[in-house]
Formats: C-alpha cells, structure tokens, sequence
C-alpha cells in the first residue's frame, strides 16, 4: 500500500497520540487505507477538467491544490502593505474562511459524515478514541493542505515583508482557524441530526452552499464598512456587534503583538482566537460519541413528502403547458430539480447570489438622509429599482445546467419512449424550471422592492419579468440542445462559458432600453408591448428542433 508523507510526519507525535488513548499503529493503519481510497474521489474544483482516470492512485485533491494556490493570490495582495494590519487580516482571514468552509461543505462532508467505520472496523477490537482520532485526523490533513495551497505563498511573503514573529503568528491561527472551522461544521451537522433525518441533513448541505453565498457577498460589505478610509488612513469605529464577526477575532492579535494596540476590543477579539477553538475542541472530544450515534440516521429517510405541493405543480402543468406530453416533462424537471443533490450542488449558489445582488447594490446606497424613512424617501427618487435585473443573472446557468446530471446513465429512457416531437421536451422543461427557480425568487424581490420605491413601479417589474422570458429563449437559442439531464456533469463543455459573456452584454442592453424609456411617457408600456409580442414569437418558434440537432450532443 502506498505510503504517504503525512503519515511519517504523524509518527513523531506517536507518543502523544497514545497518552490519549489512542492506538497509534491501528490509527495509521485506517489513515492509511482512508488516503488511498480517497483517490477515486474527484474535488469539486476539478470536475470539468479532470477526465484521465489512469491513475486512481493519485490523489486528485493533492494534484488540485495548485489551483487553489493560483485563487490564493488575491491573499498576497492583502498582505504586502503595512498599513492597518487588522484591516489588512481581517480581509484575509474573511476570505479564507469562505474559502474553506465551502469547500470542507462541498468535497470533505462525505469524510466527515463517514459511517461505514461503524459497519467495518466496529466489527474489529478497535476502540471508539481511535476511529474518532483516525476521523479528525484524516479531515485535518486536508483542510491544513487546503489552508496550505491558499496561504502557502502568502505565509512566505509575510515572512519577507512582516518578519518570522508575524509568520509564526499567521502560521499558528491558520491551524486554530482550520480547528474552528472542522468542529463548528460537526456541530452544525450535529444539531441538524439532533432534530432530522439523514435525508434533511443531505438536502441542509446544499442549502448550506446557498447561504454562505449570500454570507460571503455580504460579509465582504460588511467587513469594509467596519473601517473608514480618512484622507488615505484606515479608521476602525468599535462597535458591541463585531464580536460576530469571526475573521475579526483572528486579526486582532497582529494589532496588539505587532502595533502594540492595547484596544480593549482588540484584545478581548484575541482571546475569542483563542479561547472560542480550544473551547470548541474539548467540547467536540466530550460530545463525540453523541456524534457518532447520531450519523447513523444518515441511513434513515422519513419519505416524506408535501402532497399539497404536488398536487399544486400538477396544477400548474396543466395550466402552462398546451399538451400531455409538454406536462409530462414539466412534471419530470420539477422531480429532477427537487430531488438531483449534485444538480443543486452546481445550481443553487446561483440562487442565493441572484437573490442578493439586487438588494446588496441599492442597501449600498445610503443617499443624502440619514435615518432610514429619509433614506426611503430617497430611493423612491431614483431608478435603483432596476437592480432587480441582476436576478436574470441565473439563468444562464439554469439554462446551461439543465442538460447534466449525476443520474445520467438513466438517459436510455430517451430511446425507448414514444415521443413525437422535440420541441415538447424542451418547452416543459425550461417552464418548469422558471417557474420552480426564478418565480419565486423574482416574486419575493419585486414584493420587497415595491415595498421600498412603491406601487407606482410595477409596471417596470411586469417590463423586466417580460426582458427576462426573451432572455431565457436567447440563452436557450445560443446553447447546445442536449436532451435534459442526458449528460455527466464532468462532461461540461468549457466553450459553453464564454457565451455567458455576450449574453451579459444582452442583458445589459435590455435594462439601459428600460431606462431610456422611463424618460419618456407611454416609454415602459411601448417597450412592454414590443417585448410581449416579440417574446411570443420566439416561444412558438424557437422549439422547432430537429431530433438530429438534438442526437447529436445525446450522451449516454
């Protein structure tokens, strides 16, 4: 069996590992086997370039780092001047943990959700300490080599530019920041399985992905209005809520050690660095066991499932779709959509940034008031209502995403059904998934923006709704026509990509056309008019596909 580098360094801290407990050489052995296997298991972050399986013994996820290192750059930046080193950390440590956790949720909650130890080793004289051991251990050494490929560069400029006081500093809270971040996701699986099947925890981990999008876009905002920039200098105003903010905690030691701050907050978010991961720690070792009994509800599915909703799509085919076999297909995207994990895995990131963006650059906007009923009576003003055209930012990749899927394999179905006609297949599914992606999400922005500029302004929201179906044909038109979910995700074609760009552009143009016209009278209802006919046209024709177009991007 291979031997792995990591492993040899483990054995220095044999000794320790056996004061607690631990049966060193057993520990090893499960680290060992658990390196090798996860070799076979393709990072996130290389599923649309990695195709060669020559060589499962390598481990993809070390040959991946590299690229992380190239995302870790912006870091570099950040750490070159010697301005406001708790600004400057603050940044840092922000990013990194974005970085981390969403990949720790994304490619490592399958290593840390593991629960055939309990079927395989438990059957063997191996104590609970030693699987626990072998369980942290294994998701360490990647989240330290992840940490590692983002901040390896940046630890050496550090050292250069900062000197070792500062490198052994940014060194020591990376590791407390991988610790935190390990045991802060055990417990938030923990209190999901507490309460929840396996099969809530497994649809948590998506929604996870969308809320830390909407986190980090709005943590990235908040971290900079923590800080005022006076005539070129950093000024950092106190306030009681920045003890939540967690990157804070980590940067504020580099002020008191370094710039000899003796700020009260500074040192109390120094010892929150210290005392919340260590405290988090000896928690976790108490409540491991806890931990380990309830994983095994990942075998448990309540099947359950909301009749009222489904009786409710059902309704909802029969009234947007013109024959039997468009709602067919209707009902089968909503299905696939509701239930295919790796599709919202790639999707609903997307979600939770078109839902933000919209709100994000108008509560960026203070205007000439200061108290929030002025500030309201300041946007109703303006035109910033038509941000909510940022939400049609999804649907290029809902449109794009629509062909793949993790249960591919099962597109043979295709052959065997007697389906007349293409067009009913594409049709049913691009309703479905407006209807079950963007409708609701666009309901709930308009609901809030009416409440912010008015009822003057739903004529506009009607217009850019109306933008938005011309724009879901033109992203149709100009993309393959596979049949829906036929195709592996780690089949995506890369040239797909750069068709985003001049559909952007596209999207751009509608909404300069849109404010042009709120210039003139009569302007937002012509423009309504024009686009309604225009988007009926290209409904009816856009979906005459031949079934030789479509079989040849048909994958199986």
């Amino acid at each position: 069996m291979k031997e792995f580098k990591v492993l040899k360094f483990l054995d220095k801290f044999k000794v320790l590992f056996e004061k607690f407990g631990v049966d060193y050489e057993i520990m090893r052995k499960i680290l060992q086997m658990k390196l090798v296997m996860d070799g076979r298991r393709i990072p996130t972050i290389m599923n649309k370039s990695n195709k060669n399986k020559e060589k499962e013994e390598e481990n993809s996820f070390f040959k991946s780092l590299g690229l992380y290192a190239f995302f870790g750059l912006i870091i570099v930046v950040l750490i070159i001047p010697k301005t406001n080193l708790i600004f400057q950390m603050s940044c840092v440590f922000g990013i990194l943990m974005f970085m981390i956790m969403t990949t720790l949720i994304s490619d490592f909650s399958s290593v840390l959700l593991d629960i055939r130890d309990k079927n395989i080793i438990f059957s063997k004289p191996v104590n609970n300490k030693t699987i626990n051991a072998a369980k942290f251990i294994h998701v360490f050494i990647y989240m330290f080599s992840l940490t590692i490929a983002f901040s390896g560069l940046a630890l050496v400029v550090s050292l250069i530019r900062h000197g070792f006081i500062f490198f052994i500093l940014f060194l020591f809270e990376l590791i407390l920041m991988d610790l935190f971040i390990i045991v802060l996701t055990a417990f938030l699986y923990l209190g999901i399985l507490k309460f929840f099947d396996g099969e809530k925890l497994k649809d948590v981990i998506n929604y996870i992905q969308i809320a830390l999008s909407i986190v980090v876009s709005i943590g990235y905002q908040l971290i900079g209005r923590l800080f005022n920039i006076i005539d070129i200098n950093i000024v950092f105003t106190p306030k009681w809520w920045q003890y939540f903010i967690i990157p804070m905690w980590f940067a504020a030691p580099f002020s008191c050690i370094l710039e000899n701050s003796r700020n009260t907050y500074y040192i109390i978010f120094s010892i929150l660095a210290i005392a919340v991961p260590v405290i988090a720690i000896l928690i976790y070792i108490k409540l491991v066991s806890s931990f380990e009994r309830n994983l095994q509800k990942l075998n448990v599915n309540s099947g359950k499932t909301d009749k009222r909703k489904k009786k409710l799509f059902y309704k909802l085919s029969n009234v947007f779709c013109s024959n039997k076999q468009e709602q067919i297909f209707f009902r089968f995207t909503y299905y696939m959509i509701k239930n295919e994990r790796e599709f919202k895995l790639k999707v609903y990131p997307s979600l939770g940034l078109a839902f933000i963006f919209p709100f994000l650059f108008i509560f960026m906007e203070r205007g000439e008031g200061k108290g929030f009923s002025e500030w309201l009576s300041y946007m109703a003003s303006t035109k910033y209502y038509l941000n909510i055209y940022f939400c049609a930012l999804l649907l290029p990749t809902v449109v794009m995403m629509m062909k793949y899927s993790g249960k591919y394999k099962g597109a043979w179905i295709y052959k065997v059904m007697p389906i007349k006609e293409a067009a009913s297949i594409f049709k049913g599914t691009l309703k479905a998934a407006i209807i079950k992606l963007i409708v609701p999400i666009y309901l709930f922005q308009s609901l809030i923006f009416i409440i912010i500029f008015g009822i003057k302004i739903v004529p506009d929201l009607v217009l850019v709704f109306i933008n938005m179906m011309f724009f879901t044909i033109i992203c149709f038109k100009s993309m393959r026509k596979s049949l829906p979910f036929s195709a592996s995700f780690q089949s995506t074609q890369q040239s797909e990509g750069f068709i985003i760009i001049p559909l952007m552009i596209l999207l751009a143009a509608l909404a300069g056309i849109h404010y042009k016209c709120t210039f003139t009278n009569l302007g937002v209802y012509i423009y309504m008019a024009v686009m309604f006919i225009v988007d009926i046209f290209l409904w009816k024709k856009s979906f005459n596909i031949s079934w030789k177009k479509v079989e040849k991007s048909y994958t199986v």
